[in-house]
């Protein structure tokens, strides 16, 4: 499975994403930020069935509270699963991998608990980028923190631009977190676009059952 995390700036439009969906043909899945997509779902399944990859980011509804919606549409242009920000868990299955979705801080005001299945991917869509130091060592700590009790890989990604309430700094971050904690990578300011790669491990890779099933590359770091 090849995933593409990416780090647009904001915008009306999906001009970086058709691009990224452009330039990466061979993508599985696209992970994008929280609200990303605003109101353009009808054009982004449009998209993700012109290019077939799954698309996951967030989308807003205006008129309702909570405003954010998480989204995952596949590679056929429909969508999958949209879940309120604060709701329960959903899972989903691609290419036999169980996967799940946290919005922003979803991930310090509730965490990610579901007990009904396994989860290999959970995909984290951030708003803006962390607004100190301590909130973007906080937020890596944590995603750790739920890899190793939920023996999932995780995964995210923010806006390369915006700000938390008009905060002075702002630090872009993506990230990449195997099942057993090991920070595979975690951009700070740094909003390069990475290609992952997940692959399963053979039957003879896997010793215990709490062993991480998936081996994680990354293409682009140096």
């Amino acid at each position: 499975m090849r995933l593409i995390i990416g780090q647009p700036n904001l915008e009306p439009g999906l001009i970086q994403l058709e691009k990224e969906l452009r330039e990466y043909a061979d993508a599985d899945i696209l992970l994008y930020p929280e609200g990303y997509l605003n109101q353009n779902v009808e054009e982004a399944c449009r998209l993700a069935a012109t290019y077939g990859t799954m698309i996951v980011s967030g989308h807003r509804r205006l008129d309702e509270r909570p405003k954010d919606r998480t989204i995952i549409i596949d590679q056929h242009g429909q969508v999958m699963m949209e879940k309120a920000k604060y709701t329960p868990a959903v899972v989903v299955t691609q290419q036999e991998v169980a996967i799940s979705t946290l919005l922003c801080d979803e991930i310090v005001l509730q965490g990610f608990q579901h007990d009904e299945e396994r989860v290999d991917l959970l995909l984290h869509s951030i708003g803006v980028g962390m607004f100190s130091e301590e909130q973007y060592n906080e937020w890596l700590e944590v995603a750790r923190a739920i890899a190793i009790r939920n023996q999932c890989m995780v995964m995210g990604t923010s806006h390369a631009d915006g700000s938390y309430r008009d905060s002075d700094t702002s630090i872009p971050i993506a990230y990449c977190i195997s099942s057993d904690g090991e920070v595979v990578f975690a951009s700070h300011n740094d909003t390069r676009t990475r290609v992952v790669l997940v692959e399963r491990k053979g039957a003879d890779e896997v010793t215990t059952p709490k062993q991480g099933r998936f081996l994680i590359k990354v293409e682009g770091l140096e």
